[in-house]
C-alpha cells in the first residue's frame, strides 16, 4: 500500500506502479464513489476512437458510378 499527500487544491498523485497496471493516462477519467468510510476509485473504459476516416461507414443502396464515367455523356447532342 502506497501513502500520498493531498495539495491544498484537493489533488493527489497516484504511484507510478498503480497507474500503469491501471491503464491510467493523461486525459483518463476516473470515478470516485464514497463505500462507508473510504473512497472507492475506478478508471472509466477510454471512449471507442474515432474512424479516421469515414470511408466505408454508410452503405448506399445505389449502384456505384465508374471512376471514368463522363456526366457529358448524358446531353444529347
Amino acid at each position: 500500500m502506497e501513502v500520498t499527500t493531498v495539495t491544498s487544491k484537493g489533488q493527489v498523485t497516484i504511484p507510478q506502479a498503480l497507474r500503469q497496471e491501471l491503464g491510467i493516462r493523461q486525459g483518463s477519467r476516473i470515478e470516485f464513489s464514497r463505500v462507508d468510510d473510504h473512497l472507492e476509485m475506478r478508471v472509466e473504459p477510454p471512449p471507442a476512437a474515432p474512424a479516421d476516416s469515414g470511408y466505408g461507414l454508410l452503405k448506399s443502396r445505389r449502384i456505384a458510378v465508374p471512376a471514368d464515367f463522363d456526366p457529358a455523356s448524358l446531353l444529347k447532342p
